[in-house]
């Protein structure tokens, strides 16, 4: 069995640490590795699965990078999500069967693999008529979105949502969902050599409205809110200067969700709208969400999105599949700057 595996640097270049410090010094190519292992034996309560795509996440850069919530025990399997088919089933499984499609019930559980052996807890069941990269990238962005649409304000149809890093796998399901439900949304990205090819795309997706970070900033976004709602919802997947330009712009009493920092920049609030507008500034962590919650509630939230992807009103983020075989090229295509579409590893 072909999988690929977060492996430790060769002993004593460098103390083994989870810290950012040894991906700085050792260089990301010495810490990933294709490597062929044998296949565990199928147990009364285990699950054969043959993985069939996983894609690369943020979060899964930042668990190899060692700077994430949720750290792995090294060596180690990358992905934290994807889906696959269950091949073959112990004799005291319930919940799936051969056939079935599954995607991994929580984060580390390793999907940049061929095939493996999860404990039935592990995964849960999926419609196998869903686009394949659709269950794919089902378990994180799309669940992210949904519940922060729904959990932090009480939204009505025609309410405004307003968000930075618009074209991220987050952003995406954002829109969509949103437009689901009746909401406007109002979506900041960078600005670009092709930035009305992105304008263009994210309209289609359902964005009613799309501007630069430098127009965010400029006077005449007074006059923009007098036709259109001010948000009651921040989300802030950004930090430093774009999340303080998105607290100016929100409702009073609205609330800023921050969910990612990709300027690796704080977010720093003004006194002023604290005190005069109410404003409120929270997190969210999917597998937080998830502690707190039951798995029945997960696996209720995963139903309640498929439904939207059989509706046509949830697809897959912009993604580019490439072959396990060809990692280090995804993973390194991940990394860069104005990128808008996902990796997406085809096992």
């Amino acid at each position: 069995m072909c999988l690929m595996g977060v492996l430790p640097i060769p002993q004593g270049e460098v103390q083994i640490t989870h810290g950012p410090e040894l991906w700085r010094t050792s260089g990301p190519r010495s810490w990933k590795r294709l490597k062929n292992l044998e296949l565990a034996a199928v147990g009364r309560s285990d699950v054969h699965v043959k993985m069939l795509a996983a894609p690369v996440n943020p979060s899964d850069i930042n668990m190899i990078q060692g700077n994430y919530g949720l750290l792995p025990k090294l060596p180690a399997v990358g992905g934290n999500e994807g889906v696959g088919q269950v091949v073959a089933v112990g004799s005291s499984v319930t919940r799936v069967k051969p056939g079935d499609w599954v995607i991994p019930a929580n984060a580390g559980l390793g999907t940049w693999r061929t095939e493996a052996v999860f404990s039935e807890e592990a995964l849960i069941s999926v419609p196998s008529d869903i686009p394949l990269q659709s269950a794919a990238t089902l378990g994180v962005n799309p669940c992210t979105a949904y519940r922060m649409l729904m959990d932090f304000e009480r939204l009505r149809p025609g309410d405004s949502v307003i968000q930075n890093a618009s074209n991220s796998g987050v952003g995406q399901a954002v829109i969509q969902i949103a437009a689901a439900l009746g909401l406007r949304t109002i979506n900041v990205v960078r600005d670009r050599p092709d930035i009305q090819k992105l304008t263009d795309r994210l309209k289609n997706l359902g964005a009613h409205h799309v501007v630069t970070e430098e127009e965010l900033r400029k006077h005449e976004m007074k006059n923009f809110f007098k036709d259109v709602p001010q948000p009651q919802l921040a989300l802030n997947c950004v930090g430093g200067k774009s999340s303080t330009e998105l607290l100016r712009h929100l409702a009073p009493g609205g609330t800023m969700v921050t969910y990612g920092g990709m300027a690796k920049q704080p977010v720093i609030a003004s006194v002023s709208l604290l005190i005069f507008k109410d404003l409120k500034l929270r997190g969210f962590w999917l597998s937080q969400w998830k502690k707190d919650h039951s798995p029945d509630q997960f696996k209720e939230l995963i139903l309640t999105l498929c439904d939207l992807i059989h509706r046509g009103q949830l697809t897959a983020p912009a993604c580019s599949e490439a072959p396990l075989q060809d990692y280090q090229r995804a993973l390194e295509a991940s990394m860069q700057p104005f990128v808008s579409s996902k990796q997406i590893l085809i096992m």
